[in-house]
């Protein structure tokens, strides 16, 4: 008993002294950190903290840098930036360190740091980039060319550096479709007095933006070619005002040349007529007059309505930008020979978009007589159920009334009172073509079906990547391969991934991106390439592989190459590049002239009359099997062909 209490008073003597023990502990450990800290001595922290904050000021000063330079701002600002740091070892002392120091309980750095972040955002909105017209050609002092006559009247344009090709641009095929003239079929363009100088290329149809910033990393993330340049310091103007083609023909007296007629892509919401990589210059090089225009986009080209189907003489409606388009091919029949073009020899070819736009143009009643011959990359509305760009008249007419109803207006007349900035952001409802019984009588296939069409042969095809740009932010994983693969195909699912198995997220991938593909590009080649053959109109076919450093065979890659725009001392493409886009001009330039793209020396392209096969354009040139049959067959009964 009594050692059990001798054995109590221990423990409690034990658990009175830890909490001494503790504290002693806690003093020391304190004792011995402000001794640590005591050991840096005082200038050594200070000239830390300096390195600190210079380290700090440099990143943002080079952070800022790169948003000039991406956003394009002029260099006012780069000279105000440079300014403003250099004033950073001011702003950090003296009187406004010391008043913050003592008042506001911050440091005389922190202070200086803050007003140089709201330097920044001041020097942002003073060099914000201006809207400027884009320069025909860029250079000083470019040389004007001959004075060439058109209906309209006298017009000059400009002449490349080396004198080879001369370019006109920013000339009216059209009425600007503005006021009450929007939403009605384009009208004829007014003549001009005095000499009009077309050097410099029209608005882009109307459009939302964005910021100058986001293009430039597409350029740096998705084509590899962004260049730095103090001459791109502006921003593209946009407007209903853009009905205007843009011509490059070879140097000097010619005449009787082939035409090619170019429609932009980009989902007819966006694009413009003077992208480089489909600019007329390489084919005019090649022998060739190349026209391109802009044309009427998204809400202000393809909306549709009751009160303006009512108002129209022909009760048509929503296919405004069509009609442009055929606006644009009635101006080159009676202006064209002015240039050296032949009218009784126009091509009419298009990308995307653009080439959706071709074969829609190919069964248009309104379209006959005007073009010989198609070119169509990568896009149509061939297929019994288009897989995009297009709509019936009953779902463009409940679109149409869906965006009055968002809008808040009853009738036309108040819409058309609204400004296009407005109207633009309803662009996303509005990019489809439809059978509005005037520009189409009825859908492309039927009109195939039915014998209808106006071209004399035809040069198409797509690329082997056709998806990858619109699948970059979205990674298909084995877990949700199946539902995407079931929002296209429904009940068929089952019958596409015995096609396309997958058992891990890469081959998910892989296979979600062949079948984007042939869903929304190659079927629709397909069903062109046949019904074209039960139409006997000779089809020559083509399937773009080749890679390179920059967008590859991604959809648009082909471009480059077909239209002769490899920049000359890109690093992204080899000699081989540059001898596969020599031989693809070669096929376009003679398809154009006699409607066959065969030439001595090169691999023959056998019409698809004759046989099943395409032309390989890649790291060699080659006919193979037209590829996808197994899917296509699936397609084929999605789209209730059997």
């Amino acid at each position: 008993m009594e050692q059990k209490e001798e054995n109590v008073r221990e423990e409690q003597a034990e658990q009175t002294q830890q909490p001494e023990q503790e504290e002693q502990t806690a003093q020391a450990e304190a004792a011995e950190q402000e001794e640590q800290t005591e050991e840096v001595p005082e200038p050594v922290r200070k000239e830390a903290n300096r390195v600190v904050w210079r380290v700090l000021l440099g990143l943002t000063a080079l952070v800022f840098f790169a948003f000039l330079e991406l956003n394009r701002h002029v260099l006012l600002g780069w000279a105000l930036t440079v300014f403003l740091i250099a004033l950073y070892s001011v702003l950090r002392g003296g009187k406004i360190g010391r008043f913050t120091l003592k008042y506001a309980g911050l440091g005389p750095r922190i202070i200086a740091f803050l007003c140089v972040l709201i330097g920044y955002a001041v020097i942002a909105v003073v060099s914000w980039p201006p809207v400027k017209s884009v320069p025909a050609l860029e250079g000083a002092a470019l040389r004007r060319t001959d004075v060439i006559h058109i209906n309209q009247g006298d017009l000059t344009g400009v002449y490349t550096a080396d004198g080879e090709v001369e370019v006109f641009t920013g000339i009216p095929y059209a009425q600007p479709p503005v006021g009450e003239l929007r939403w009605r079929s384009p009208q004829q363009p007014q003549p001009w007095e005095g000499e009009l100088q077309a050097d410099k290329f029209a608005p882009m149809s109307m459009q939302t933006q964005n910021l100058p910033i986001i293009e430039s990393l597409t350029r740096i993330i998705g084509y590899h070619d962004y260049t730095i340049s103090v001459t791109d310091n502006y921003r593209a103007p946009v407007s209903e005002d853009s009905l205007y083609v843009n011509i490059w023909k070879p140097a000097g007296e010619v005449s009787g040349l082939p035409v090619l007629v170019y429609i932009h892509g980009g989902s007819l919401q966006t694009g413009q007529p003077w992208y480089a990589d489909y600019s007329g210059e390489g084919l005019a090089r090649q022998g060739v007059v190349v026209v391109n225009m802009g044309y009427r986009l998204g809400i202000f080209g393809f909306f549709a309505d009751e009160e303006l189907a009512a108002e129209n003489a022909s009760g048509t409606t929503g296919n405004y930008g069509l009609m442009d388009q055929i606006a644009a091919l009635y101006w080159v029949q009676n202006n064209i020979a002015a240039f050296g073009g032949d009218p009784g020899n126009v091509t009419l070819a298009g990308e995307s978009a653009g080439s959706a736009c071709v074969t829609a143009l190919c069964t248009s009643p309104l379209a006959k007589g005007l073009f010989r011959r198609v070119v169509g990359e990568s896009s149509t509305v061939t297929a019994p159920q288009p897989a995009h760009s297009f709509r019936t008249r009953e779902e463009a007419m409940r679109a149409g009334q869906e965006t009055k109803d968002r809008l808040g207006v009853q009738t036309v007349e108040e819409l058309r009172a609204m400004p296009a900035e407005q109207l633009v952001e309803e662009a996303a409802y509005h990019h489809h073509i439809t059978v509005d019984g005037f520009v189409l009588t009825e859908t492309p296939w039927e009109a195939y079906t039915h014998g209808n069409y106006n071209e004399e042969a035809i040069l198409q095809g797509f690329n082997l990547g056709e998806s990858g740009p619109f699948l970059v932010f979205d990674k298909t994983t084995l877990e949700d391969y199946e539902a995407k693969v079931r929002t296209l195909f429904g009940d068929l699912t089952d019958k596409v991934l015995a096609l396309y198995p997958a058992h891990t997220d890469a081959e998910a991938q892989a296979n979600w991106a062949e079948i984007y593909t042939v869903y929304y590009f190659a079927y629709g080649h397909h069903c062109w390439a046949r019904q074209a053959v039960t139409n006997k109109i000779p089809i020559y076919m083509y399937h773009f592989k080749q890679t390179n450093g920059r967008i590859g065979n991604w959809h648009s890659g082909e471009e480059v190459y077909f239209y002769g725009n490899i920049p000359e001392k890109s690093s992204l493409y080899t000699d081989y590049d540059r001898r596969l886009s020599a031989a693809m001009q070669t096929y376009l330039v003679n398809f154009m002239k006699n409607g066959n793209p065969n030439a001595t020396g090169f691999p023959s392209w056998y019409p698809m009359e004759y046989t099943r096969q395409v032309l390989v354009l890649g790291d060699d040139i080659y006919p193979e099997d037209e590829p996808y049959e197994a899917l296509y067959s699936v397609m084929d009964r999605l789209n209730h062909l059997y």
